[in-house]
This record gives structure tokens, sequence and C-alpha cells, in this order.
């Protein structure tokens, strides 16, 4: 995930400590039913979309962005589908942050899936009992985004 610029004015004066953060994760289908994956180019890994709002962007915009950005892929958002703080996270540079994530079931409206950034590898459409190695972040967002349940969140008073 490319870091944006005001993240990146934000550590002139942070330095490394933790930045608590948002994330979008999107959960794209098309008509078929498939899944959009991308490659990471940073990790090599097969993953959802998702980025960081810029300042002031709705979240559900953000997916949007992000999913176009990233695989050329036009979407539409449908529901949230999760709430989630996640684990903090430092990166090899010693920079550390947490990200409270926010998971939309989209759908493809149009776009061809291709690389269309530096962010990826690959990007491919996948069938659910198919999915490549992917990490229990993804897979469970593929659940989630799948039942027809209220959003997911972590109840209070849970450890």
């Amino acid at each position: 995930m490319a870091t944006p610029d005001f993240i990146r004015d934000l550590r002139a004066f942070a330095g490394h400590q933790l930045l608590w953060l948002p994330g979008v994760t999107a959960v794209v289908f098309d008509d078929a039913g498939r899944v959009l994956l991308g490659r990471r180019s940073d990790t090599g890994r097969w993953a959802l979309i998702g980025g960081i709002p810029e300042p002031g962007e709705q979240p559900a915009v953000c997916a949007v962005r992000e999913v176009e950005e990233e695989t050329a892929v036009r979407c539409v958002v449908e529901r949230l589908v999760l709430t989630q703080a996640l684990d903090p996270v430092t990166y090899e540079n010693g920079d550390v942050c947490q990200f409270m994530d926010l998971t939309f079931r989209c759908r493809a409206v149009g776009g061809e899936a291709r690389v269309n950034d530096d962010e990826s590898l690959e990007v491919g459409w996948f069938t659910v009992d198919a999915l490549p190695d992917l990490k229990e972040f993804g897979r469970s967002r593929i659940k989630h985004a799948l039942s027809e349940g209220p959003t997911w969140f972590e109840p209070a008073g849970t450890p």
C-alpha cells in the first residue's frame, strides 16, 4: 500500500510512534459471484483491495477509488460488512500504525481487471471455493460479505 502524502507529513512530526488510522477493505464480487483479488507488490501475497481514506474522504468513496486505482475495475458499494480495530503493525522502517478497518461489500459494474498501479503484481477474479493462498483477514471478510447478516463488530466488553 502506497503511503499517502498526508501520512508522510504526519510522520515528519510524529516520528515512528503509533498512528491510529482509518482503513478500508473492498470485497468486490462480479456477476458470476467471483471475488476480486490483487497480489501485493510489497508482500507478494494475494489480498483484498484496500487503502487509506484521504482527509475528509468518505470511506465508501475511498473503497471505490482504491479498487479502480489498483485494478481498473469500477464498482459500487452495496453495504458495510464489518468494522474492526486491527492489531498494531510495525513496518520495516520502524513506523507503527493501527488501523480501524471498515470492510465493504462491493459489486463490479465495469472495467477489466488488470494491474493498474505499482501496488499489485497480479490482479484476478477467483471463485470463493478456489481462492489462492489468502490470509485469514481476507478469508473472514469474504465470508462476512457473503452472509446476509448485519454489520459485524466486536461487541463491547469482549476481551
